[in-house]
């Protein structure tokens, strides 16, 4: 699978790329090993069932923000500040608005 990046680049896709960004979320948040890595699994066999040769990374970055939203809402915030490079606090607040506003808070 070939990832087309938001600058244009091209490469492989690498699972373990996208498990360090999962890991990085998660830190300090009561997120299991079992549960990441499940996340990475549905998330690959998710792209794979694309069928397609190249996939933006922009699929990638949404289908991991929502597995995480379900898991832990503070590890999904992190994982969306990051992924969406947030560039004021403004669109930092209006992301967590929404996710308050649909979910009725964090956990």
């Amino acid at each position: 699978m070939i990832i087309l990046k938001k600058n244009g680049t091209r490469e492989s896709f690498d699972k373990q790329k996208v498990k360090i960004g999962i890991l990085k979320s998660c830190e300090k948040r009561p997120v299991s090993i079992e549960q990441i890595d499940k996340v990475l699994d549905e998330v690959e066999s998710e792209l794979r069932k694309e069928e397609k040769a190249e996939i933006p990374s922009s699929k990638i970055g949404s289908l991991v923000m929502k597995k995480l939203r379900d898991i832990d809402k503070v590890a999904y915030i992190r994982f969306a500040s990051v992924y969406r490079d947030f560039q004021d606090l403004g669109s930092f607040e209006k992301e967590l608005k929404k996710l308050m506003k649909r979910d009725g808070g964090l956990n």
